[in-house]
């Protein structure tokens, strides 16, 4: 049986012999059979001990890291998907806790408003009181002073009356002339 190499070869370069050529071509190239097939054989162990025992193990290392690689990108999205929707979740919650106080601050400021109004009116009434007790106080205050300055006056009148007839007034002139004195000046 022929090697294909050798059918090749002399399919490739013309044969001036036809038996002779092949024989002649192996020979011209310096192929020796047994060490070509030996060599051959080697290589072929070898290649399938680095297939074996090198490449299918690396490989299968290469292989498992990808996976490993896959699946921490795959990791990796997931993580940003996550903190993606834990970013809109925080916002949606400071959204409502700032709804939430201002919510807050409306109400305060509207009860803090209708305390003071309360407080206002209340201190309008009380002093709407006091001015009222003030003026009566007042009215109280004049009607003393005026009864005081009538019966001073009552009493002036009196003296001088009496200076001026000269002569001592009983009790009962006396109490008629401040009577009379007393109503002139209401009067007046």
């Amino acid at each position: 049986m022929l090697s294909p190499l050798l059918i090749l070869a002399e399919a490739t370069v013309p044969h001036p012999e036809s038996a002779g050529g092949i024989t002649q071509i192996v020979h011209k190239f310096g192929i020796d059979w047994p060490n070509l097939t030996a060599q051959i054989i080697s290589f072929s162990v070898v290649a399938y001990i680095l297939w074996r025992f090198a490449f299918k193990p690396i490989l299968a290392t290469l292989d498992t890291r990808q996976k490993k690689i896959d699946e921490g990108i795959k990791y990796a999205e997931q993580m940003k998907a996550e903190l993606a929707a834990s970013q809109q979740k925080q916002e949606a919650i400071l959204r409502e806790a700032q709804t939430k106080a201002q919510q807050i601050i409306a109400d305060t400021q509207k009860t803090a408003k209708e305390y003071a109004d309360k407080q206002q009116q209340e201190a309008v009434v009380r002093a709407t009181d006091i001015v009222a007790k003030a003026q009566q106080a007042v009215e109280l205050e004049h009607k003393k002073m005026l009864a005081d300055a009538r019966g001073e006056i009552a009493r002036l009148v009196v003296a001088t009356t009496e200076r001026v007839l000269a002569k001592k007034l009983s009790d009962a002139d006396r109490a008629s002339y401040n009577e009379t004195a007393a109503q002139e000046l209401t009067n007046v």
